[in-house]
């Protein structure tokens, strides 16, 4: 793996996490703590940049192809808005399924 492979996700790791904890913050009754929301982001924002970021950067008008692993202004931005965007709908997820079983005897 190149570094900038590794800097990729590590930033989607970071915008995953922060995505999961400002839904937390706005959607109270979907929060899942501290450290379920940051787990919950981080995971989803990994799933969310390797999925979105790559639309992203395409739909921006950057020359990106399947092989574009560079670190550009436009592979950062798709990283940032992929791995936020993933946390966030990861957390309202794990948030919703989490409400549903709240209560239930087991």
């Amino acid at each position: 793996m190149n570094t900038a492979v590794i800097i990729n996700l590590l930033i989607q790791l970071v915008a995953g996490a922060a995505g999961g904890n400002g839904l937390g913050k706005m959607l109270q009754q979907f929060n899942l703590g501290p450290l379920g929301n940051t787990i919950a982001g981080a995971i989803g924002g990994l799933a969310g940049g390797s999925w979105l970021a790559p639309m992203i950067t395409a739909g921006a008008g950057a020359a990106a192809t399947a092989s574009n692993t560079g670190l550009d202004l436009s592979t950062i931005a798709g990283d940032v808005v992929g791995g936020g965007v993933g946390g966030a709908v990861l957390t309202l997820i794990v948030g919703i399924v989490r409400k549903m079983f709240v209560g239930r005897a087991p």
